[in-house]
């Protein structure tokens, strides 16, 4: 059988499981399995597979079709200009998120040195991402989870930045170190209904936690505004990512916590999706 054989019997499979991306992810999975880049696939169908081959690829199949997301089939996701490792236990990088890069990179535009905590690191593609872009900036991660702790850290590892970053397991109400110029956080936002009917992928496979944002879904998101006033130095900045329909109510959470709203950024989908602000 060669690679051509392989991707469209199991392109039929996906399709069957209503899978739109059926033919992208066999092309990603072929990759991973051959070692080889998405490229050398497309360029090369009549490569020869063998049997030990051909197994590995259907097992990597056979769990797509189980609705695992292909970034944690993989453990790979690429995210702003880097490859991140990630698992089950850490979120899915989203292309959305990059537009808190964005803002970052814009704001701080001119400052040499900043000191900056992302609250909720994950992966740790927002920091790390942050660092990489500007060498002389110092950032510090919290999570409440040692297992994003460890996954970040392997990133910051393969990325370089080790010695930029300070990592420490605690949730936002209980840390206490430091003040910063700038915070940075993508903090659970999603309703306790709106979650339970999200797409199969994300309900089985993505860490609640990580998405769960309480019955109105602010739950978290006042957590990190009410304690980053407290972090944040005078006219420093938060960052915050926010769902589409929360702007006003976050706004006013941002107003009562002495803060001043520069900017709502809005995503791909030209939907509102992160808010800057000053404190004041």
């Amino acid at each position: 059988m060669n690679i051509n054989q392989a991707i469209k019997e199991a392109s039929v499979e996906l399709k069957k499981r209503h899978i739109g991306s059926a033919l992208l992810d066999c092309e990603i999975l072929m990759s991973k399995v051959l070692n080889k880049s998405r490229k050398f696939i497309i360029l090369n169908p009549n490569r020869k597979i063998n049997d030990y081959e051909y197994k590995n690829f259907k097992k990597l199949i056979s769990s797509r079709i189980k609705s695992k997301p292909i970034a944690y089939i993989t453990g790979r996701k690429s995210f702003w200009k880097y490859d991140f490792k990630i698992n089950e236990k850490v979120l899915i990088p989203r292309p959305d998120t990059e537009i808190i890069i964005e803002q970052v990179l814009r704001i701080f535009k001119k400052r040499e040195c900043i000191n900056f905590l992302e609250v909720g690191v994950g992966s740790g593609c927002i920091i790390l991402s942050i660092l990489k872009e500007k060498e002389s900036f110092l950032g510090k991660g919290i999570d409440v989870s040692k297992d994003s702790l460890r996954v970040c850290k392997d990133n910051a590892n393969r990325l370089g930045l080790v010695n930029r970053l300070k990592l420490f397991k605690s949730d936002i109400d209980n840390f206490h170190l430091g003040k910063y110029d700038l915070i940075v956080s993508n903090p659970p936002y999603i309703k306790n209904f709106d979650f339970k009917n999200m797409d199969e992928e994300v309900v089985k496979h993505e860490p609640k936690i990580a998405l769960d944002g309480g019955l109105d879904g602010l739950s978290e998101i006042r957590k990190v505004i009410k304690k980053s006033s407290e972090l944040i130095k005078i006219h420093g900045k938060l960052v915050l990512e926010i769902a589409h329909d929360q702007k006003n109510e976050v706004i006013e959470i941002l107003k009562s916590n002495n803060f001043y709203i520069n900017n709502v950024a809005k995503d791909f989908a030209n939907k509102d999706r992160c808010i800057i602000s000053t404190k004041i």
